[in-house]
């Protein structure tokens, strides 16, 4: 196997091409556009929930290619150390580990190639991963770049080849050493009071000092609530993604409250997701953030398009995936999922007859005893477009009729599907390369109201991912809150599928 470059290289090779910098990017501009007319309820994040347990099985995604190297003494110490030291940088630890200075060669060597397989391509295996966290890593075998980097002794240099080749994983770590070391100094108290702006006291010192943990640029001292202090907590309020008004209200003390051990697992998932990333991205592609509910389009590194997405709700959520887009139905009818129609739908015609006809459904005999409904494209639920793309969560993207969901800061109310802000801008870029499909002719089919598919000439990827923590090439990190409880529940597994390891390595 080839060496990948060295650290800053690689990094120079492909500095953008994060999912993380599409929320930093378009979600604070975005919370701007326009406040909701009832705050919603800001959850704080749950405490980590407890995976179920993981067997002790040294699972290899990759067998062994080559024989295991043997490690000098001065090598096995040198391992023990970067290990040690990496596992927190990387976020796979919340404490350091002592016994890998006990290490004989061997199990120094099984050791090294677990974080290089944790660090590269995730810390879980695949009996770890929940059905609806639908994006797997590649294969990855760190073997032969380890034997090399014992025999040259350049295990510093090998170690840095290790993580993912994105600038938002790089932040990322970044924001994690900030984190750890607020922690360090004993994090932050609860704050219970709400000073309003031109009020002075305690109370406001305090909120001042709070603020200036997590941003640098907020006055540190004073005891009166200026328009500096004005300015730090509408920063915070886009860090936390809630309405930048300036008011201190129950949503901001929940996000301010949330303690910084918390903060620092929701770092550690997200660096965990990163690590399921391909190793390359494709240069035109569609990336939602799900706990964002933004949509962004890339070329490249640059973004061309951004816009307000609905996303699931909790006991409704909207999988993680990969896939491409190949086509865009216009005047899509919908065709209701079972669910949907029995628990929604049928019980709604059983309390008001006729309710189906008035909203444009029909009901379709299946052939076998049962029926389906499906809604005519004039009164679609799906609106004017609708975006395919293989899966198995039959999930898409789509318009929708009801557009006041958009100016919500909390947007995530949907069935799994992804509803569009701007879904005609969309289709004309999707059908931007494909001749037969010019603006006027899409506009003119949308409007003479007839179903049509329009494939695309060339498919465009489509990532749907759930990214609750990202950062700035500063390390200023911003969070959304976890409204699938996935964060817990990842950075649990993470720590205990950690610890089961360690025995493995052992052995």
């Amino acid at each position: 196997m080839t060496q990948r470059p060295p650290l800053p290289h690689r990094r120079l090779l492909r500095r953008a091409g994060t999912f993380a910098a599409t929320v930093a990017l378009v979600a604070p501009a975005a919370a701007q556009v326009a406040a909701p007319a009832i705050p919603t309820t800001t959850q704080v994040p749950a405490a980590p929930v407890p995976p179920a347990p993981v067997p002790v099985i040294p699972v290899l995604p990759v067998a062994p290619s080559v024989p295991l190297p043997t490690l000098n003494a001065a090598q096995r110490q040198q391992l023990a150390t970067l290990i040690a030291d990496d596992e927190m940088v990387q976020g796979l630890r919340l404490t350091r580990r002592t016994d890998l200075d006990s290490l004989d060669s061997a199990a120094m060597v099984r050791a090294a190639l677990d974080h290089a397989r944790a660090v590269h391509a995730g810390r879980l295996m695949p009996e770890d991963f929940q059905k609806d966290w639908g994006v797997r890593p590649t294969a990855y075998d760190p073997m032969p770049a380890f034997a090399e980097a014992v025999s040259r002794d350049r295990l510093s240099s090998w170690l840095r080849s290790l993580p993912p080749p994105y600038q938002g994983y790089d932040t990322l770590v970044a924001g994690l050493a900030r984190y750890r070391a607020i922690a360090d100094k004993g994090g932050w108290g609860t704050l219970t009071a709400t000073p309003a702006f031109g009020s002075r006291g305690a109370d406001v010192a305090t909120l001042r000092e709070r603020l200036a943990l997590e941003d640098p640029q907020a006055p540190q001292s004073g005891d009166t609530f200026d328009a500096a202090l004005l300015e730090a907590v509408r920063r915070a309020q886009r860090r936390y993604g809630l309405n930048p008004a300036g008011q201190v209200g129950a949503q901001t003390l929940a996000a301010l409250n949330v303690p910084v051990e918390r903060r620092m697992r929701q770092i550690m998932a997200n660096l965990e997701r990163w690590r399921w990333l391909p190793p390359e991205l494709d240069k035109k592609r569609v990336q939602v953030n799900i706990a964002a509910a933004v949509l962004t389009v890339f070329d490249g590194d640059e973004p061309v398009m951004s816009m307000r997405a609905v996303t699931g709700r909790p006991g409704n959520e909207t999988p993680m995936l990969i896939s491409k887009i190949n086509s865009i139905v216009l005047n899509p009818p919908w065709n209701v999922p079972t669910s949907i129609a029995t628990k929604e739908l049928w019980p709604k015609e059983k309390a008001s007859p006729g309710y189906l006809k008035r909203n444009g459904f029909r009901v379709i005999d299946t052939g076998n005893g049962g029926k389906r409904l499906q809604q005519s494209s004039e009164k679609s639920a799906l609106g004017r477009y609708k975006f395919d793309f293989p899966n198995e969560f039959a999930v898409y993207l789509h318009d929708t009729p009801a557009r006041s969901g958009f100016s919500r800061f909390d947007r995530l109310s949907s069935h799994g599907c992804v509803r569009l802000e701007k879904p005609a801008d969309l289709a004309r870029l999707m059908l931007r390369d494909t001749p037969d499909w010019p603006p006027e002719t899409i506009d003119s089919t949308v409007a003479a109201g007839k179903t049509v598919r329009a494939a695309m000439a060339t498919p465009v990827s489509v990532y749907l991912l759930y990214w609750t923590a990202f950062a700035s090439p500063s390390g200023q990190v911003g969070f959304r809150e976890d409204p699938y409880s996935w964060d817990a529940r990842l950075a649990a597994s993470v720590e205990r599928r950690s610890a089961v390891q360690v025995q493995v390595a052992a052995r």
